[in-house]
């Protein structure tokens, strides 16, 4: 059985009612009864409807479908979605009848509307009948073969081939005489004519239609020419019809219905469904009936070009070829007759009209026109105009149902509350592209409304959200009560009237509880109202459905924050999403939005979040304002308050104070800040929470102009010597600064600190002398912001500026232990000898002391080292040993005899003989090896001397007929210049040529070969 679903949809309504035996129009009313039924659209206004008898008869009656329907009368007919009779008093006006004609003594099995004709044709007692569609002219019967039970117009689509198609397969048949059968002979096997010509461009020319036509266990193919014929009268016969048989398929028994479309002709019998080919006229099985089952039905679907096919009361879909397309469709009852519209089947039964929709296969409006038991029913609908109206006939009247207009019944949707079912109807409509995309999210945003009045405030935003056409200032009202800054930006548009005006959510919230408190009131005196029965069951608090009607309005803003919207909505949207923010106090999410780049209205929310306590949330959004100073005083209070414990910590679980969050975030500002005032007024309270803090701010380089370095040197306290010391370590080495003042203050910054250090360490723990001496000592603590010890960091820049004072420096140090920096400080001086002194005296550092001498690059200043060693005056132990490396690494360069002189009477011979040894063989290898270099260099002079004798022994003669090499010009008197491998040229060519490469091509700089010689004619050489 098929699930018959809500059929709360109101697709068609009724229009009008024709009833014979009330207004006994037709002779016998009460002996007649409707078998067959068509329309025809004429025009907007007028609609013509055809209709069969059991005695022959058709009747014609005219409908205007734009009358109003007639008032629901008193007996309680309703003719929207109505499940009662139709009471065809109260419309009966809307339908006339116009005339009637009998075709035959019998019943008038069907009717076809055949508008490229002009006709209508008609079925009856085996024969086909023509009409004009006024019933008018005199009934024409078509000289067809007796026995016509179907008749199928042919469909076709746009890529379909003409009717001479039906010609192009055949077999040959024997020669005959008749015209017909010449005829036959051309167009094939199984092919017949009816007096018609030959030639098939005259029948073109005419503008026909081809039908199918049934007759007993054949298919004939015919073209129906309406009012004109063939030019030559005797190949047709006038009297019978206008029609020409163009094949004939045999062996189709038991047809009971029929549809051609393009090339196939589908065929249901009494045992199956078939599809024959026009063209070959071979048949395909589509599927058996089972047996024993109801006689075979289809319907042909004119707009899809597809057909319906019925089995029993399952209904399926195929294409031209019979193919199955979508899934089936499972009626309630088998039908007595189908109609199509739009995207609806209409299905009749036992008085009962059910419309189901085409993809889901629900049926969505039920209409009862007729009681039980009163026949079979036939239904009728438009093949060639709108798609707007239906007809219904029982055997003894007509029931006109037009279609109601797609936004009426999307509100008659919307009034019942059945707002899935409205969105599904738009979403099929705008599928089908019988509405508009900006409909569809009109409806959307209506549904929206009526949901949330209904106080279901997700599904409300969701539908929202849906809305390409919303605009989210219609969602201000809701949250700030007019006026406001923003009442003239919200649409003053209602809809289709809904719903109530907007509200702010606690008035939509209270109301809602209070229409919630009335319906339960009438369920139970037995009342039924629209309110949902979750609330009524469960009836929610009034937090609760405030916080999910905030919690819904404020995902409906965030994305609306997205889109491209004015500035004046955008500031909206902002703000007032703040004010949600604030009301369910969601301070991550309002320091989020606050710290964003936003288009808050600083004015409407500094007030509130400073009476609630939400400072750092008003602090982000002076920032992202740039309002700094502001920014500032704010989370300058909230340090101090966090430090004195007016206010509790937010991050006191975390790794990181408040204080420090509030220093942070101020550092933030400022360090973009190029407003030096603003800069110092608060860079003391960020360095008394973070050292390092006060250094970004200082060093920031995303300031567009950086801050006078006096005003902050004189603004730095002097207890905060760390916070100086990299900042004048960043104005020296980041900003290559060359001013001499920053360099000393800077060194005599680091010396007092070295100073400190060295004396703090020592008093402390007390090492030996050789420990406080060296470089190890740190004075790095747990808070530094260097990761270097400050006596390293006093050496490197001692060592490599050369801008400092080294005499400030040297007083200040003067009467400290730290050595090496006084060595550094006397080499800037150039005091030697203190320099040596202290490197090989004090720190003993024999290595530094032996590279200073060699940069000094003198050999006295080894034997002033040397001296040093051996007589290290204040009482102190010669230092043999040091001495001893001394003569080794640098004996050769020592004259021995001062060695030996220098040498002291108590140094142990062993020590110093294996080195003045070394220091003597090395002096008469010198010696020997200047003596050879002398030598060489001689035999070397002595070469070039010859060479260059031999250069100018060379003759040459210059006559008044020589001529230049180069340019060939007569060297007469002219100064002239001759190269290594003797040719000649004018100065002037020797000027271009260069004195390296000849007119030949050779260079001699790369020969090695002497420069060109000039010389002035006459000039007279011997040979």
């Amino acid at each position: 059985m098929a699930k018959i679903e809500s059929k709360s949809r109101t697709v068609l309504e009724s229009l009008a009612v024709f009833d014979p035996i009330k207004s006994s129009p037709l002779p016998q009313p009460s002996t007649t009864s409707f078998r067959s039924l068509a329309i025809s659209t004429v025009s907007d206004s007028q609609v013509r409807i055809y209709i069969g008898t059991n005695t022959g008869n058709v009747v014609l009656l005219s409908l205007n479908p734009n009358l109003p329907v007639a008032p629901v009368s008193s007996n309680g007919v309703a003719h929207r979605n109505s499940t009662s009779f139709v009471d065809s008093d109260s419309i009966s006006k809307n339908v006339s009848f116009l005339r009637s004609v009998s075709v035959s003594s019998y019943s008038v099995d069907s009717i076809h509307v055949l508008p490229q004709l002009g006709k209508i044709l008609v079925v009856s007692d085996g024969s086909l009948f023509f009409l004009d569609f006024l019933l008018l002219q005199p009934v024409k019967k078509l000289g067809l073969p007796k026995g016509a039970t179907v008749v199928a117009p042919r469909l076709r689509s746009a890529s379909t081939s003409d009717r001479s198609s039906l010609s192009d397969v055949g077999v040959n048949l024997s020669e005959t005489t008749s015209s017909s059968h010449r005829f036959l002979q051309k167009l094939g096997s199984g092919i017949r004519t009816n007096g018609a010509k030959n030639k098939e461009s005259d029948l073109q020319r005419e503008g026909g239609c081809t039908a199918a036509v049934a007759v007993g266990k054949r298919l004939i193919l015919v073209e129906l020419l309406g009012n004109r014929v063939g030019r030559n009268d005797k190949d047709t016969d006038s009297s019978s019809g206008s029609c020409v048989i163009l094949k004939e398929i045999q062996g189709v028994d038991g047809v009971k219905t029929m549809a051609w479309i393009d090339d196939s002709i589908i065929v249901g019998t009494i045992n199956c469904y078939s599809s024959f080919s026009c063209i070959t006229g071979l048949s395909t099985p589509i599927f058996s009936l089972p047996d024993p089952s109801t006689p075979p039905l289809l319907k042909l679907l004119s707009k899809d070009h597809k057909v319906l096919v019925l089995v029993d009361n399952v209904g399926i879909i195929v294409n031209a070829n019979g193919q199955p397309v979508g899934g089936s469709l499972v009626f309630r009852h088998v039908p007595d007759s189908i109609g199509d519209l739009s995207s609806y089947l209409i299905v009749v039964r036992d008085g009962k009209m059910m419309l189901y929709h085409r993809k889901s296969g629900n049926c969505v409006q039920l209409v009862s026109f007729a009681a039980e038991g009163i026949g079979p029913c036939i239904v009728a609908n438009e093949e060639n105009g709108n798609g707007k109206l239906v007809a219904v006939a029982t055997p003894t009247k007509v029931i006109c149902y037009r279609k109601v207009p797609a936004e009426e019944q999307i509100k008659d949707l919307l009034r019942k509350k059945n707002f899935k079912e409205a969105v599904s109807l738009v979403e099929e409509l705008e599928g089908e592209g019988e509405m508009t995309k900006e409909m569809l999210s009109f409806v959307h945003a209506q549904v929206g409304f009526l949901l949330l009045f209904d106080l279901r405030f997700q599904e409300a935003v969701d539908h929202f959200l849906q809305s390409e056409t919303m605009q989210p200032s219609e969602v201000f009202p809701f949250i700030m009560r007019d006026p406001n800054r923003w009442s003239l930006l919200v649409p003053r548009q209602r809809y289709w009237g809904l719903h109530p005006p907007p509200a702010p959510l606690e008035d939509v919230v209270d109301d809602g509880l209070m229409a919630i408190q009335r319906a339960m009131f009438l369920k139970k005196a037995g009342v039924e109202t629209t309110i949902d029965d979750r609330f009524l069951l469960n009836p929610p608090s009034r937090s609760d459905l405030l916080e999910s009607a905030i919690k819904n309005i404020s995902r409906y803003l965030e994305v609306s924050r997205e889109k491209d919207l004015s500035s004046e909505v955008q500031e909206g949207v902002d703000t007032l999403l703040m004010y949600l923010y604030r009301a369910l106090n969601r301070v991550g999410d309002m320091e989020k939005l606050a710290s964003s780049e936003n288009s808050c209205i600083v004015e409407e929310l500094e007030t509130l979040l400073d009476d609630s306590g939400h400072l750092r949330t008003l602090a982000f959004l002076y920032a992202s304002k740039g309002m700094s100073s502001k920014a500032l005083s704010v989370w300058r209070i909230l340090a101090r308050n966090y430090s004195s414990g007016l206010w509790e910590d937010p991050s006191k679980d975390s790794d990181i104070s408040g204080r420090e969050i509030a220093a942070v975030e101020a550092s933030k500002i400022l360090e973009e800040s190029s407003d030096q005032t603003l800069v110092l007024q608060h860079l003391g309270w960020i360095a008394d929470i973070n050292h390092l803090l006060a250094v970004q701010v200082l060093t920031s380089d995303k300031r567009n102009g950086q801050l006078s370095p006096d005003e902050v040197i004189a603004a730095i306290d002097p207890k905060k010597v760390e916070i100086l010391q990299r900042y004048l370590q960043w104005l020296i080495e980041d900003q290559d600064s060359d001013d001499t003042k920053f360099h000393t203050l800077y060194a005599l910054s680091l010396a007092k600190s070295a100073v400190e250090s060295f004396e703090r360490h020592k008093t402390s723990q007390n090492p030996d002398v050789k420990t406080l001496m060296g470089t190890n000592i740190s004075d790095s603590g747990s808070n530094s912001i260097f990761q270097s010890p400050v006596r390293e960091r006093l050496q490197f820049f001692l060592n490599s500026s050369d801008l400092y004072d080294p005499e400030e420096v040297l007083y200040l140090i003067e009467g400290s232990d730290l050595w090496l920096e006084k060595a550094i400080l006397y080499r800037k001086l150039g005091q030697e000898t203190l320099v040596l002194q202290i490197l090989a005296l004090k720190l003993e550092d024999s290595e530094a002391a032996e590279q200073y001498c060699a940069e000094i690059g003198r050999p006295d200043a080894y034997m002033q080292l040397l001296d040093m060693y051996l007589d290290p005056q204040d009482g102190k132990e010669p230092m043999f040993k040091a001495a001893v490396r001394l003569l080794h690494n640098h004996g050769e360069s020592l004259d021995p005899l001062q060695v030996l002189e220098t040498l002291s009477p108590d140094m142990p011979l062993q020590l110093a003989s294996d080195t003045i040894l070394r220091m003597l063989r090395a002096r008469l290898h010198h010696h020997l090896q200047g003596k050879i270099v002398h030598n060489l260099s001689k035999a070397v002079n002595v070469d070039a001397k010859l060479a260059r004798l031999e250069e100018r022994s060379r003759h040459v003669q210059i006559t008044d007929e020589s001529l230049c090499d180069s340019c060939h010009a007569r060297l007469g008197t002219k100064l002239f210049a001759m190269y290594p491998d003797d040719s000649i040229v004018c100065y002037k060519c020797f000027r271009r040529q260069g004195e390296s490469t000849s007119v030949t091509g050779r260079n001699f700089k790369r020969d090695n070969h002497n420069q060109t010689r000039l010389a002035c004619k006459p000039m007279t050489l011997r040979n």
